[in-house]
């Protein structure tokens, strides 16, 4: 397993306001890739299909950004 990920947010970090709080703690949580990485263990993935998967979106990226530069 990994290490633990410690994600916390504070109400003086907001200044009180609990609504700002947890959008805070939300997307300090997706930038930690907390979910993420939940749903990737919840099955093994031989390590030849995490290979492909990584290539194919890669190579979607590069398309959307060349679509992009064009635009």
């Amino acid at each position: 397993m990994g290490h633990p990920i410690h994600v916390e947010v504070t109400l003086d970090e907001v200044k009180g306001n609990v609504t700002r709080m947890i959008k805070r703690f939300i997307k300090k949580s997706k930038k930690a890739r907390i979910v993420e990485e939940y749903k990737e263990r919840m099955y093994f993935t031989k390590p030849s299909k995490k290979r492909r998967l990584a290539k194919k979106r890669k190579k979607d990226n590069a398309r959307k950004a060349e679509k992009n530069r064009k635009n």
